[in-house]
């Protein structure tokens, strides 16, 4: 093997390990605009997404010992390598590939070492992420509080009615 291919090859076994989950796709036409723009929305999920060789990625992923059907990764291969938050880089790709449909196309992935289809892809897709979890837990602690507070105001003012009525009628 050449030396240039052995290091791309280094670079994306590094990747592979690195990364927690993978989402393969398929690409066409993919303009240095809209790539820029799909890096960005990948970037603030705290993602990174590649262009690889097909060869080189079906080698890495086999010296990772990452049983992937080669016959799955059809066309030009792009991979994103999900870091902190799986949930919003998959919906960053499915709103690209909405906004796109000519473009990109998912094909698969590879979460917590399991294949997985396009459909339990895009079904991970559609979780809520960290922060929408952490605002509907918040609101599940806030509720039962926000209404103990109602109830021990609407007491205390009940309190202050009756005896403002009591004075008034001793007067």
């Amino acid at each position: 093997m050449r030396q240039e291919k052995q290091l791309l090859l280094d670079e994306m076994a590094e990747k592979i390990a690195d990364a927690e989950s993978m989402v393969f796709m398929s690409y066409n036409c993919l303009t240095p605009n809209s790539a820029a723009s799909l890096r960005d929305a990948i970037a603030k999920a705290g993602s990174d997404f590649s262009v690889v060789r097909k060869r080189v990625f079906l080698k890495a992923l086999q010296e990772a010992k990452i049983d992937v059907d080669s016959k799955q990764l059809q066309g030009h291969i792009a991979v994103l390598f999900s870091g902190e938050d799986v949930v919003e880089s998959t919906k960053a790709i499915f709103n690209f590939s909405d906004d796109n449909p000519d473009v990109l196309t998912v094909l698969g992935g590879h979460f917590e070492g399991k294949a997985c289809t396009f459909s339990d892809v895009k079904m991970l897709s559609e979780l809520p992420g960290k922060q929408e979890m952490r605002a509907q837990l918040l609101g599940v602690l806030e509720a039962p509080m926000g209404e103990t507070l109602g109830t021990v105001e609407a007491l205390l003012t009940s309190v202050i009615h009756c005896l403002e009525n009591k004075s008034m009628q001793e007067e």
